[in-house]
């Protein structure tokens, strides 16, 4: 179920004297199963394009298909769409409302017309997926951690069965311990249910370990695209429009300055270890 993003523009405010151009010409195709970082600093245009994924926002001029068809044809069940491509959004209080987690997660599955047993069936199976006990589903959704409410608000869309999973920021907020735990939980589930993945920072340590494909936005228009040793590669290019690489892009090519033989193509604690590694061998 690919999604095909062709010349889509995007213009807030349209028609009036505040008019400005939020996306310019985005063309781009995301296949089914990658696991994509959409980087950019605040203001890019990175979470007003994947608003245009599920429906949310509608171009400007362009189009965006899925599976093939148009999804802002007036025809099109864009109902249908937002079970299929779920969004998670970057403060998980403003999906969550129910007394307890599990009302709470079984609502999106509700609202399919789905029987109660197949509602509440997905809702256990969305929370255990992202690491709940039992003991867990009863609490109120606005007594848990930051961490914890991330988790929820995922898997509030899990029990959608979605084919695309979005999520703006998912980390925001969150202490290194927590970041590290949502990441490897996003990656987990990856991994598991082959699912699209979209994973929208403005970090680039967050996506350089986990994501296959990196879309880099400035200023609405698409910079960089391409694997992470390659969009990494332009680091320089990358400080220019207020991003950087990794800290180990910059420690290796320390050391290759110092005339040390290392790889500076290593974007990972894992793959810098290893190359150093090798000096001592």
């Amino acid at each position: 179920m690919a999604i095909i993003i062709d010349h889509v523009n995007y213009i807030y405010d349209a028609d009036t004297e505040m008019a400005h151009a939020a996306l310019k010409d985005i063309s781009l195709e995301i296949p089914d199963g990658q696991f994509i970082g959409l980087i950019g600093h605040t203001g890019s245009g990175k979470s007003t394009l994947i608003q245009h994924l599920n429906g949310l926002i509608k171009p400007t001029s362009g189009a965006v298909y899925f599976d093939g068809k148009d999804i802002n044809d007036p025809e099109y069940d864009r109902k249908a769409l937002r079970a299929k491509v779920g969004l998670v959004f970057q403060y998980p209080e403003h999906q969550l409302f129910e007394v307890d987690c599990f009302t709470d997660v079984c609502f999106g599955p509700k609202n399919l017309g789905l029987s109660k047993k197949e509602v509440e069936l997905r809702a256990y199976e969305a929370l255990k997926q992202v690491g709940f006990n039992d003991e867990q589903f009863y609490q109120s959704p606005f007594d848990l951690s930051g961490g914890q409410k991330r988790r929820v608000a995922i898997a509030g869309v899990l029990a959608m069965k979605p084919q695309v999973l979005i999520l703006d920021e998912p980390t925001a907020g969150l202490d290194p311990r927590g970041r590290s735990e949502i990441l490897g939980l996003i990656s987990k589930l990856h991994e598991e249910m082959g699912i699209t993945v979209i994973l929208v920072s403005h970090s680039m340590e967050d996506v350089a370990e986990y994501v296959q494909r990196i879309i880099v936005m400035n200023k609405g228009e698409v910079a960089f695209d391409g694997t992470p040793a390659q969009v990494f590669s332009y680091h320089k290019e990358l400080e220019k429009i207020g991003l950087a690489a990794p800290q180990v892009t910059y420690v290796m090519e320390a050391l290759e300055s110092e005339g040390f033989p290392v790889n500076t193509t290593a974007i990972t604690i894992d793959e810098a270890a290893d190359e150093i590694m090798k000096l001592f061998r």
